[in-house]
């Protein structure tokens, strides 16, 4: 079996840096140098290709590509029938999904899709555009921009459809949001050809529960903590687990180890709550995955 391979496309550009931590975390080292294509990986059975995300779907679908990490937006651009292993929730700053607005010069009196009849609306994403529009009933001229695309209006567009996180880059240049187009945010996609193979299915599943793992990891922290007995309902009560918590006997038998996973965020709430039940040795820690 030593000559099966998967070939897996990455997104290059502005996703490759967080898709390849991402992987590091999963237990994958991927090397890529800025000029190859081809990066290396730590795992004879899988061979890498960057390819850009509004492409990637294309060669999933011709079978050049097993399988490959792109936006569910792009997938949907490209009207293309390949499947959707799992989403995986991580963007270029932060592990939110991403909006593709409609944007329109602040100063412009456009307030709702509906106002833009006749109008120029340039954006990457042409397809998901028009049809949006056509649902709405709205005659517009959609154009293709190949970037830059929020330093278009009033010149050159009278409104944009373009992909944000934060919103940051569509206010510096004086644009206001009046609607979302789509939600989009990173899945592993495969070929019905790769699928039907069983080696490369298994292959890709466990691709998929690795990346999975890790992203599930990103948002909770482990908690481990030293409690009397008498006090263990008390701190049990303050516990949000995922599961129940795990509850060792120390060789004081009066005393407990309990060992937990909670929400990253609201650990700083959680912790304090803990010391007030008498809970003592807390010690927090980070988690590679997390497998449910």
């Amino acid at each position: 079996m030593a000559n099966n391979k998967l070939r897996l496309g990455l997104p290059k550009g502005s996703l490759q840096d967080a898709t390849i931590a991402l992987f590091r975390r999963a237990g994958w080292n991927i090397y890529a140098d800025g000029r190859s294509y081809f990066p290396s990986v730590d795992d004879s059975e899988l061979e890498c290709m960057l390819i850009r995300a509004q492409e990637m779907a294309r060669y999933v679908d011709h079978g050049v590509l097993d399988a490959g990490l792109t936006g569910i937006d792009w997938v949907v651009e490209s009207g293309l029938d390949v499947t959707s292993v799992t989403s995986l929730t991580y963007a270029k700053q932060s592990r939110r999904k991403v909006r593709w607005v409609l944007a329109v010069p602040e100063q412009s009196g456009f307030e709702r899709a509906e106002d833009l009849e006749g109008k120029i609306i340039a954006t990457e994403l042409v397809e998901v555009t028009r049809s949006y529009f056509a649902k709405k009933g709205v005659n517009v001229k959609v154009e293709f921009s190949w970037g830059a695309t929020e330093v278009k209006p009033p010149m050159l567009a009278d409104a944009i459809v373009e992909v944000t996180e934060t919103g940051s880059s569509l206010k510096a240049n004086h644009l206001k949001i009046i609607d979302t187009v789509m939600e989009s945010e990173t899945h592993l996609i495969a070929g019905k050809p790769a699928l039907a193979d069983p080696w490369k299915r298994e292959k890709i599943n466990q691709i998929a529960l690795m990346l999975r793992g890790a992203i599930d990891a990103q948002s909770q922290v482990g908690l481990m903590l030293n409690v009397k007995n008498a006090d263990l309902a008390a701190v049990i009560a303050v516990l949000p687990a995922l599961n129940s918590p795990t509850i060792s006997h120390l060789s004081n038998s009066d005393w407990v180890a309990v060992n937990t996973i909670v929400e990253e965020r609201i650990a700083r709430d959680v912790i304090p709550k803990l010391k007030a039940a008498n809970a003592t040795g807390i010690v927090e820690y980070p988690l590679n995955k997390v497998v449910l």
